[in-house]
């Protein structure tokens, strides 16, 4: 009779490879070892080293980045969806992705269950799982955070020794920063973070120049936009996965992007994490500016309304819920008027619209001229007021 198969999602490092070993034990399983590929650094001579060093035979990396960025980054760019005021939900929005595709590969392989390395007081727990669910209801969830015995950093180094598993010098004895990454940004949370009063050291930062060191010359970028998405810079079309990693480039390189934030987790806690996203930064700044030109108040208001409830979703989890579908539908009502170029000017952390080039008609410059015309009719105003007037009583 052959053994039980369990997919799990690896990284290759300390913490999955754990995982890895204690799914082996524990269940006497065959893991599948997978790693969805979102534009995040990835050694791939490590995660096959590490891989085989326990026997595992399906070891698959996938590329997602072209899917990640044009059917997830996309539309949360159009809803300019932003957590709390100020996290562009750049660890959120992955995973919903990942879930999806890792569900993929336990029904390719007949899998009875997937495994995370979510931790027990996070997020991406409930992200993961919820995904899972709406894609495969009948496969288990193996959460070894929430059932394991091991209870510390010394638990797990402890393991790791016991098992041969390699430990990075930099995890023994104390526990690392916990850093996510992908195409869309990068987080850092643990360690001196962890207590709000402490600034955030110049080292964490990992794609972001700081803007005291940023060129002291202005850079200018123009991102062209097709129906509500991004299809180019400076007129050359690229693919999603080109165009934002080229964006995290020139913005990176000129200090825009970063954040530190204190956030209230789904679960009830609140943790502090210093987010770069500079890619993502200009997408939502040069959107906005795009449909403040080619949209209509009632339609850009009715989004901003909504904008809130949909970031919330998001970070919750609830990517495929029916809510979040409804919302993306009033999102996208008029994006086939969202069309045109915004030239930006980037200098030390700060963005400026430079310029907003469009087709559209929805701006008319004749109307709002201060020169006097005949398109704006100035003697309805005074009813105008007197209506508004009425609704004050």
């Amino acid at each position: 009779m052959s053994k039980k198969k369990i997919v799990l999602a690896y990284s290759g490092g300390l913490d999955t490879s754990i995982i890895l070993k204690w799914l082996q034990e524990k269940y006497n399983a065959d893991v599948i070892c997978y790693t969805a590929d979102v534009g995040q650094i990835i050694d791939r001579k490590k995660i096959f080293n590490n891989a085989k060093k326990f026997g595992v035979k399906n070891i698959i990396i996938q590329d997602l980045k072209d899917e990640f960025v044009k059917n997830y980054v996309y539309p949360m760019v159009r809803g300019h969806a932003i957590y709390e005021g100020a996290y562009l939900l750049g660890t959120s929005i992955a995973r919903p992705l990942i879930a999806k595709d890792q569900i993929r590969i336990a029904k390719k392989f007949k899998a009875c269950a997937v495994s995370h390395g979510a931790t027990g007081k996070g997020n991406d727990q409930v992200r993961f799982e919820l995904g899972y669910h709406y894609f495969g209801p009948k496969i288990k969830v193996i959460a070894p955070w929430r059932i394991w015995k091991l209870k510390s950093r010394t638990d797990l180094i402890n393991y790791a020794k016991k098992h041969n598993i390699e430990i990075p010098k930099d995890k023994k004895g104390a526990p690392p920063f916990s850093i996510d990454d992908n195409l869309f940004h990068t987080s850092t949370e643990g360690k001196v973070l962890e207590n709000p009063k402490n600034y955030a050291p110049e080292f964490i930062f990992q794609r972001t120049t700081s803007p005291e060191k940023a060129p002291n010359k202005p850079t200018f970028v123009t991102i062209n936009f097709k129906n509500s998405d991004p299809y180019g810079i400076n007129g050359k079309k690229l693919s999603p996965y080109k165009l934002l990693e080229k964006l995290n480039t020139v913005a990176g390189k000129n200090g825009i992007g970063r954040i530190d934030l204190v956030e209230n987790r789904f679960i009830g806690i609140k943790s502090r994490g210093v987010y770069e996203t500079p890619g993502g930064t200009l997408l939502i700044n040069a959107h906005r500016a795009i449909e403040s030109v080619t949209l209509d108040k009632e339609t850009m208001h009715k989004k901003d309304e909504v904008m809130s409830k949909y970031a919330e979703l998001i970070y919750n989890g609830y990517w495929f819920s029916k809510e979040r579908f409804k919302l993306q539908k009033t999102i996208d009502l008029k994006k086939n008027r969202v069309n045109g170029s915004i030239k930006l000017k980037l200098y030390k952390g700060n963005i400026t619209i430079y310029s907003r080039v469009t087709k559209s008609k929805a701006y008319s410059i004749k109307k709002v001229s201060f020169e006097e015309n005949k398109t704006f009719n100035k003697s309805s105003i005074e009813r105008f007021i007197n209506y508004h007037k009425k609704k004050l009583k």
